[in-house]
């Protein structure tokens, strides 16, 4: 009976750590409500408050004591210029943020997620008829990918597992200038292009809809996808679609022949709007997202370097 209790306490025991690992809604919230507060004023880029962004999501780096890999400790500073609208200060300097998980590995997994959004309405791309001087919070977009990405890097810094991937975590800025960011670090990457496995990027996870369901695209630049996906479900629907390109992140890595998925919930009334806040944000259904993203990249390492494939 004693043995009988000892192995139960241990089993409870590793469940509860293996769950103190797991991604949360109620962290998802907490780094959505911070980054898309009003306080934060859309974090546009060039701005204080974007500057703002960046320095959380190194603080949560250094956190998880992820290995600076910018080229100034986490960030990797670049220019960039406002081109959809005519500006005084067109020219406004940003930076990616980075952080190295090393295990030692020969090839390395990208998470990343952009966390600049449109500003007060003064750089162009608004929705909202009369934007200047309107906060665009950018709750779904991206605090919410930010927020997964986030978890991500809490997830595997801290499960006590040495992957046989590394992972390289990029908190990425100027997405909506024209990504910006993720072209300049795929130009000036801090680690061989050639030396990354594949490349996750979460764009808008904020608004599960249960009808359309998640989608993750991607599914067509590796043949090695399809053997991943089978077998993976979870507590929210997926559906998968083949393109590898498109208007964020991954796209940039895709150009460089790099594999990529590509997690988003869909477009919705908000979209880049004033109106994209915290209160609308379903953190539990990104949590099972999340979920599903590990799922994911752990099947990924039973496979070697994915093989890449152009979408036609």
């Amino acid at each position: 009976m004693k043995l009988a209790y000892l192995l139960a306490a241990i089993l409870w025991s590793v469940t509860v750590s293996a769950q103190d690992y797991t991604p949360t809604a109620a962290n998802i919230s907490h780094h959505i409500e911070f980054l898309a507060s009003d306080a934060m004023k859309g974090r546009g880029t060039g701005s204080k408050q974007n500057e703002k962004a960046a320095k959380y999501v190194a603080k949560q780096f250094k956190k998880y004591h992820l290995t600076p890999l910018g080229t100034k400790g986490y960030q990797q500073p670049f220019t960039a210029k406002v081109r959809r609208v005519v500006v005084k200060d067109s020219l406004r300097p940003t930076k990616n943020i980075i952080g190295f998980l090393d295990n030692g590995a020969a090839h390395t997994i990208v998470i990343g997620a952009h966390f600049d959004h449109l500003g007060e309405g003064r750089q162009g791309s608004s929705k909202e008829e009369n934007p200047e001087g309107k906060i665009h919070n950018g709750a779904d977009d991206n605090a919410s990918g930010v927020a997964g990405m986030l978890e991500l890097a809490r997830y595997f810094s801290s499960n006590d597992v040495k992957e046989p991937y590394n992972f390289l975590f990029i908190g990425f800025g100027a997405e909506e200038l024209g990504l910006l960011g993720s072209r300049h670090f795929v130009a000036n990457p801090t680690l061989p292009l050639a030396n990354i496995n594949f490349m996750t990027n979460m764009d808008m996870i904020g608004r599960y809809n249960p009808t359309r369901g998640v989608g993750i695209g991607g599914y067509g630049t590796s043949p090695s996808w399809p053997q991943i996906f089978e077998g993976v479900s979870g507590g929210v629907r997926f559906f998968t679609d083949k393109a590898g390109s498109g208007g964020s992140d991954h796209g940039s890595f895709y150009a460089k022949q790099i594999p990529v998925l590509f997690f988003h919930t869909g477009g919705h009334d908000d979209y880049h709007k004033p109106t994209d806040d915290s209160d609308k944000i379903d953190a539990k259904a990104a949590e099972e997202i999340l979920k599903i993203q590990i799922q994911l990249i752990e099947k990924s390492f039973d496979i070697p370097k994915l093989e890449f494939s152009e979408v036609k």
